[in-house]
């Protein structure tokens, strides 16, 4: 199974990956953590990326056309694939579709996480991340039960340097210019499904099992 989950930042594409990859056991691939990786690394292309992140701008097509290229090679998608934040703009869904099609394979699902944007700005400027074990708070929503610290393991949460107000704006004004009108584009071909992103993760989840099990 191939599916795209898409929706504007901090709708919850990527709170959907531990109870998508349980029930589909298939790997969840976010273009994000991948340019995130690579920043880290300190690559070039890291330090590119970099910059148009804290500038709340997209990455480039070309860019991350190449790297989703190369991740979509490996071994662990040979069953399936679930694409968070790919593709963001019509050209990189053209893209994909081309690559799949030289594979002789096609998308099954584009879920589309809605929610409102005051929520979405809230959700950014009040996360915070456990660097040990990867799993997210919220100040707003989701406090831990010691104030900064993982309830699992305990580390110092941290907070993204691109999680504030001006990029979290930016990144919504980017989305709605270049990603929106995938929309139109799933629709027309019957593969998207809206899915209501204002509710708790699982909820939402609940919501995208139910639509591939009525498919089935």
């Amino acid at each position: 199974m191939r599916i795209v989950i898409m929706g504007p930042p901090a709708s919850g594409k990527g709170s959907q990956k531990p109870f998508l990859t349980e029930e589909l056991n298939i790997p969840q691939i976010s273009t994000g953590e991948m340019f995130r990786n690579e920043i880290k690394k300190g690559t070039s292309l890291g330090k590119k990326i970099e910059k148009g992140m804290s500038e709340g701008k997209l990455v480039t097509d070309e860019l991350t056309n190449e790297i989703v290229k190369e991740r979509l090679k490996e071994e662990d998608v040979s069953k399936g694939f679930i694409l968070d934040g790919y593709p963001r703009t019509l050209p990189q869904a053209f893209y994909l579709d081309q690559l799949l099609k030289e594979k002789q394979l096609k998308l099954d699902y584009v879920f589309n996480l809605t929610a409102d944007e005051d929520l979405l700005i809230k959700r950014i400027i009040g996360r915070r991340t456990c660097p040990q074990c990867g799993r997210i708070y919220n100040i707003y929503f989701l406090k831990p039960k010691v104030a900064n610290k993982c309830d699992y393991c305990g580390a110092t949460l941290v907070k993204r340097k691109d999680d504030t107000k001006e990029v979290i704006i930016e990144r919504l004004k980017a989305y709605h210019e270049k990603t929106e009108p995938i929309i139109n584009y799933y629709q027309e071909k019957a593969i998207l499904v809206n899915i209501d992103g204002s509710k708790a993760p699982y909820d939402s989840f609940l919501e995208i099992k139910s639509a591939i099990e009525k498919s089935k």
